[in-house]
């Protein structure tokens, strides 16, 4: 009886012993720092790294969920940053609520919603720049009128304007036309005749019937480079008469009609009227 009373006594001398050196290491292993990885994360958050791992750019490729998430909830109130502790120094980075246009795991994919304008400027300076310069019904609308929904979404013009002709698709409208500033027409020397026959059909028909050289020109070759660019003949022609005659006649359509129409007076019954004195109607027939 007393061998099994010792025993007893002795047991739990061993099991207190026991419990005061296990539980303080314990409770320290409870209470140690933890450093989280990526793949923690996952664990709990499924969508969030699949958006980074299919679209993150840099927020994949240069950062670790821990670099902005710095803590987690309960222990951390809030553990979602703001865009500014990284992104400063520009513009476009001074806007407020960045989420309504990114989400931070598919940063570049950039969802547009409602009129849209200075926004879109701080980055677009250029356009911004161009639209005020060149005065349109263009500057008039908010950036996602036409960039509608996506970031990079570029319109065809033909969804709102309707081709100066049938002839004529929407890969031809940047031949004269840029969309921030569609009233300063540039066009390159290759562009056809029929193009600018869309709007001037008057003058096209008349230098397609003219029997002079001028008819084996394109509209381009003339009026060069920039819409309603009148070239003197003196540039081609130089001055081919002798100088008396330049002096008495100093306006090249007094004899020559217009360059359209090079050479080719109507008679005074196609006029149905006395002739006008040379060159009171030069300017006919020449928009």
């Amino acid at each position: 009886m007393r061998i099994a009373r010792g025993f007893r006594k002795l047991l739990w001398l061993t099991l207190a012993v026991s419990f005061a050196l296990v539980v303080p290491a314990l409770a320290q292993d409870v209470l140690a720092p933890t450093t989280l990885a990526n793949t923690d994360c996952i664990k709990c958050h499924e969508r969030q790294p699949l958006e980074i791992a299919e679209k993150g750019a840099a927020h994949k490729t240069e950062i670790g969920c821990q670099d902005c998430h710095t803590g987690h909830r309960p222990k951390v109130a809030n553990n979602i940053p703001a865009c500014s502790l990284c992104h400063s120094g520009e513009k476009h980075f001074e806007l407020k609520d960045c989420t309504s246009c990114h989400n931070p795991h598919q940063p570049l994919e950039v969802v547009l919603k409602g009129d849209l304008k200075a926004p879109c400027l701080t980055c677009h300076e250029d356009q911004g720049q161009m639209l005020v310069a060149n005065p349109s019904k263009h500057e008039t609308f908010a950036c996602t009128f036409c960039h509608a929904q996506k970031h990079g979404v570029i319109p065809e013009c033909v969804q709102c304007h309707k081709p100066h002709s049938d002839k004529m698709a929407q890969a031809d409208c940047k031949a004269c036309h840029q969309a921030h500033k569609p009233l300063a027409l540039n066009y390159g020397p290759q562009t056809p005749s029929v193009f600018c026959a869309a709007c001037h059909d008057d003058v096209y028909l008349q230098l397609q019937a003219s029997k002079t050289k001028h008819a084996a020109l394109d509209c381009a070759f003339c009026h060069q480079n920039k819409h309603k660019t009148v070239p003197q003949c003196s540039d081609c022609h130089g001055l081919p008469h002798p100088e008396t005659m330049h002096q008495k006649f100093p306006v090249c359509g007094q004899c020559h009609n217009t360059a359209h129409d090079l050479n080719n007076w109507p008679s005074q019954k196609e006029a149905g009227k006395k002739p006008n004195a040379p060159g009171k109607d030069l300017k006919k027939g020449t928009k």
